[in-house]
Formats: structure tokens, sequence, C-alpha cells
């Protein structure tokens, strides 16, 4: 990892270059069958170490066993995946974007981003996806580091 102070600096400078109302990172416990918040803009809402089962259905199919980008631009989009829609809807974010953080291959977390209605354009993934890929190789070692 490059000159990062802390993992909390590092996110923050990633949400920054990212960008997006709510941000938050995960890191995911396989064997435990959890995702773990390492990282949140609203610790209030979606406080860091809060955790959730790696439930079966499609979203993990599609992020977390192909490793694909999910983007959700209404609540309708994302309430039939997220069972707390109404929080994040409550707090002015109707539009979603997880992306999974591959190391050799394999997911070992997410970053989350989520915003205003329809937020989430073909042209804004691809820049938040950049970003991720700009900073890949700090982000895995960050996520190692706090795996469990």
């Amino acid at each position: 990892m490059s000159e990062v102070s802390s993992p909390a600096v590092f996110f923050a400078d990633l949400h920054e270059d990212v960008g997006g109302r709510l941000f938050t990172i995960t890191v995911l416990d396989r064997q435990a069958g959890l995702a773990r918040r390492v990282y949140s803009s609203d610790p209030e809402a979606y406080p860091v170490s809060g955790t959730k089962p790696m439930a079966q259905g499609a979203w993990t199919q599609m992020v977390i066993d192909r490793g694909e980008t999910f983007v959700a631009n209404t609540v309708a989009e994302f309430a039939i995946y997220f069972a707390d829609h109404a929080l994040i809807e409550s707090l002015g974010c109707k539009s979603a974007l997880n992306m999974p953080i591959l190391n050799d291959e394999q997911v070992i977390g997410t970053v989350n981003v989520l915003d205003e209605e329809h937020y989430f354009s073909p042209d804004r993934v691809r820049i938040c996806q950049s970003a991720i890929r700009h900073r890949h190789k700090e982000l895995i070692a960050v996520l190692q580091a706090l795996a469990p």
C-alpha cells in the first residue's frame, strides 16, 4: 500500500474520487457467510463493523459470484434486493451502484455508492469504475489488512 495514513483516510479519499451521497465499503468473510462494513460516509445510519449475511439471490450471483457491477437508478430497482431500502431512501438515496473488488478473480469486497434517483448514467458508472481501477492495488491491500 502506498503512503496511506490509515484505512479511513484512504477510504475517504476514494469516496472523494468516486463521489456519491452515501459511500460504504464492505469486506467479505466467506467462511462466516458475512459482509462486514469497513467504511461508511454515514456511520450513524450505517456504522462501521456492521455486518449482514451474504444471502443467496440474484444480486449475490451478479456481484459476488460473477464479479459484475450492479446499477439501479430507482428505489424500485434495488428494493427487491436490499432489505434496508426504506432507510436508504430516507437518506435521500434513490439509486445504487455496487462495484465488486476482485483479487485473483475472487470478489473480496464491494464499493457501494448511493445517490439521487437516476444518478448513475453510463458515463458516471464508467467514471466510478475508473476511479476504483486507478486505486485497485491500494484498495486490495487495505481490504486484505482488514479481512477477518
